[in-house]
């Protein structure tokens, strides 16, 4: 009988330990959960969209100081463009050195990676220009910094996640309208940077350019660790970490952007719940913590429970792939252990647009994954500012399509 009672005794005490454990989990992912939620974007962002705006048309600008290095001013801004055929609002940062009222060439920077709610847009952000590999170094050379945020990140009506033809009207139409702010002069003479999503936004931007801003003169277009042949970066990345968040956001966004794209076709429920459940969250800072610890919820080869490459998602993957000519001189710098976009991935995209006839002046960086491929210490950067300063200055532009072929 005493062992009967000692065995319910501790029975009962190991059950209400673990109630408590629970509990405390409970508490803590709550927390967690409510400490993670994107801020809310302020009332800058909230404008009524004129319709019969041209695109690149600014609606409006202020002050914008933080983490504006020193000897330099800048600007938020809010600008008309284009999301899915139909007029838009969509958020810029500029930065510009002080003084001269010589007219400043554009460095026009697309972002990588930061989520697709409306508060993940770096102007939203503590942090606006992480990732752009040196904002100093951009306004030493005295170059004027235009940073899209995309439309629906910042302003309401959701994010097209690469969803090219978008992504480029936005990065060319916030030039368009940075021209136009009064208190700085700002070229039409325009170098594009992006990394990962901005990658493959620059690529879309360096082959729409022409037709859709045909005044601004883009002498180059820098893809750093592009999302390039994005069939390949979701088959290749889909179990890994980032590469379960990245999944989240695309099915998102594409069954959002495309009525043929069901989310329902490509990932089961308990994946769905979860998934959808990242898609609210950004990838900035601390806030990416909690989409780092819930993919571990998630199967080992990721959300999809059937072949993202087929059916319509995999037709949407193949329009949105930057296959077309990029006139100006092209840099694509890819670091040699990225487990994102992988660097044999990367090799065959540019083998491919090689035998196509596209100049590529193809660099890699050994020792740098995704992110630190464009690192404060990065040897790419300075690669990266030569570079650009030979863009606008005429010099001839270095290819490397030869070895590649």
């Amino acid at each position: 009988m005493k062992a009967d009672a000692a065995k319910r005794g501790f029975v009962s005490t190991l059950f209400g330990l673990v109630l408590k454990v629970a509990a405390l989990l409970g508490v803590v992912t709550l927390v967690a959960w409510i400490a993670t939620q994107p801020a809310t974007p302020d009332a800058f962002y909230d404008h009524r969209l004129p319709q019969d705006a041209a695109l690149g048309t600014l609606l409006k600008s202020e002050p914008f100081t933080r983490d504006v290095p020193a000897g330099a001013k800048g600007w938020r801004l809010l600008y008309v463009t284009e999301r899915g055929g139909v007029r838009a609002l969509a958020s810029a940062i500029v930065v510009a050195p002080e003084g001269s009222e010589t007219a400043r060439n554009v460095l026009a920077w697309a972002h990588g990676t930061t989520g697709i709610a409306d508060g993940c847009a770096p102007s939203v952000l503590a942090r606006p220009f992480d990732n752009v590999p040196s904002i100093a170094a951009i306004v030493r050379e005295g170059w004027a910094y235009v940073g899209t945020d995309y439309p629906g990140l910042g302003t309401a009506g959701g994010h097209a996640y690469l969803v090219g033809a978008d992504a480029a009207r936005a990065v060319l139409d916030s030039v368009r309208a940075a021209r136009q702010l009064r208190d700085v002069s700002l070229s039409h003479r325009v170098v594009v940077w992006g990394h990962s999503q901005g990658g493959h936004s620059a690529l879309w931007t360096g082959m729409r350019a022409a037709e859709f801003a045909p005044e601004l003169q883009v002498n180059g277009v820098a893809a750093l660790a592009p999302a390039s042949d994005l069939k390949g970066l979701v088959q290749a990345s889909k179990g890994g970490i980032f590469g379960k968040i990245v999944s989240s956001y695309l099915i998102t966004a594409y069954a959002r952007a495309y009525q043929d794209v069901r989310v329902d076709d490509y990932v089961g429920f308990g994946s769905r719940v979860i998934a959808g459940a990242l898609a609210t969250r950004c990838v900035s800072g601390y806030q990416a913590l909690l989409p780092v610890l819930a993919t571990f919820l998630l199967p080992r080869d990721g959300i999809f429970r059937s072949d993202p490459t087929a059916g319509p998602l995999g037709t949407r993957l193949s329009e949105n792939t930057p296959t077309e000519t990029v006139p100006s001189p092209l840099l694509i710098a890819q670091g040699e252990i990225d487990d994102l976009v992988l660097p044999e991935v990367q090799r065959r995209y540019v083998a491919a647009r090689c035998l196509s006839g596209q100049r590529i002046d193809f660099r890699t960086y050994p020792g740098r994954d995704h992110v630190s491929l464009v690192a404060p210490d990065s040897p790419l950067n300075a690669d990266l500012i030569q570079w650009t300063r030979d863009r606008f200055e005429g010099t001839p532009a270095n290819h490397t399509c030869r070895g590649l072929q």
